[in-house]
């Protein structure tokens, strides 16, 4: 790891500390290494269900079947699982979509956050979150002349509800990110280990689709901790009737 994603690092664990004990943890491990990832209470209908899934095993040996270079790598397609090589991916989902919960200006498209994938506003115009595709931002980090152009962007698709806030703008400026894409997709946790491995894959070769010539699996997502788990019910007690039976003496 060099010393750049060391400190970039440093931040999303202390930014995450304070409230990690009560978090939702898990572990993708993956043929490229580890990515540990802590789930934001303040999202928690993503959270369920994320850790709902988690718990069914779903993504295990799925594969991340989308890497873009300086911006986002993205898994959880249900189809990737026994992809042949070369086959293009992205339309496996779950049958159900997830109420958008953006949360600006706390959480954010800084970098090595993850965030639900979706389909477009052309045919889902309540934003609403896929099921079960995800993607891990990367970004990039941005001067002050190309975030005004993103604000420019955010307040022509959003009638200027969405601003970028100054410790947001630091943190582009410094960590990087994707800010384009706030108020747009939820975020719903960040990495806390492992953020060179999501670099080593973002850098991946890829096909024209941007799927990785060689597959980056998901081996499997290991639960770290699972506060919110739903309990179980309750054992039942058995009542067991004990029939008692008399035998009449014969007269």
């Amino acid at each position: 790891m060099n010393i750049k994603n060391a400190f970039i690092g440093l931040v999303l664990l202390v930014c995450g500390s304070a409230a990690a004990q009560d978090r939702a943890e898990v572990e993708f491990q993956t043929t490229e290494g580890n990515i540990r990832i802590a789930l934001f209470n303040e999202t928690p209908q993503h959270r369920d269900n994320f850790m709902k899934l988690a718990r069914m095993e779903f993504y295990d040996s799925l594969l991340f079947h989308r890497v873009i270079k300086d911006f986002m790598i993205q898994g959880g397609d249900l189809h990737s699982k026994h992809a042949e090589p070369g086959k293009l991916l992205g339309e496996g989902e779950l049958d159900y979509t997830i109420e958008p919960e953006f949360r600006l200006p706390q959480i954010y498209h800084r970098r090595g956050v993850i965030a639900s994938a979706r389909e477009s506003d052309k045919v889902n115009p309540e934003r609403r979150s896929g099921a079960a595709q995800f993607y891990i931002v990367w970004g990039k980090v941005y001067d002050d002349r190309r975030l005004a152009k993103v604000q420019e962007k955010l307040d022509s698709i959003s009638d200027g509800k969405i601003k970028l806030t100054p410790e947001m703008i630091d943190t582009y400026k410094t960590v990087g990110g994707t800010p384009h894409l706030d108020g747009q997709y939820t975020v719903f946790g960040e990495v806390t280990q492992g953020l060179d491995v999501v670099e080593r894959i973002m850098k991946v070769e890829t096909d024209k689709n941007d799927r990785p010539l060689s597959d980056v699996r998901i081996l499997k997502l290991r639960i770290i901790s699972d506060p919110y788990a739903p309990k179980p019910a309750p054992a039942k007690k058995v009542v067991k009737t004990v029939r008692r039976v008399v035998k009449k003496k014969a007269k």
